[in-house]
């Protein structure tokens, strides 16, 4: 239920892919998959990081750590 809203919401506020990947399987971990797409990599970037803040702002879920690829 957790990851479900924190999913829609992102999806709604930032117009972005966000999928549950990897640790769908275990309780207490939410691993999530974020896809921006942009024509240049300033504003991919700045997206990925408003996401980010948006999300460490979450009250539903702590945010532990991201990887970036």
């Amino acid at each position: 239920m957790v990851a479900r809203s924190v999913i829609d919401k992102t999806r709604k506020k930032y117009n972005t892919s966000v999928a549950e990947v990897d640790t769908q399987e275990a309780h207490q971990i939410l691993t999530l998959g974020i896809a921006v797409v942009s024509g240049e990599h300033s504003h991919a970037q700045n997206m990925l990081d408003d996401i980010i803040r948006f999300m460490e702002r979450s009250t539903e879920a702590e945010l532990v750590s991201v990887i970036v690829l």
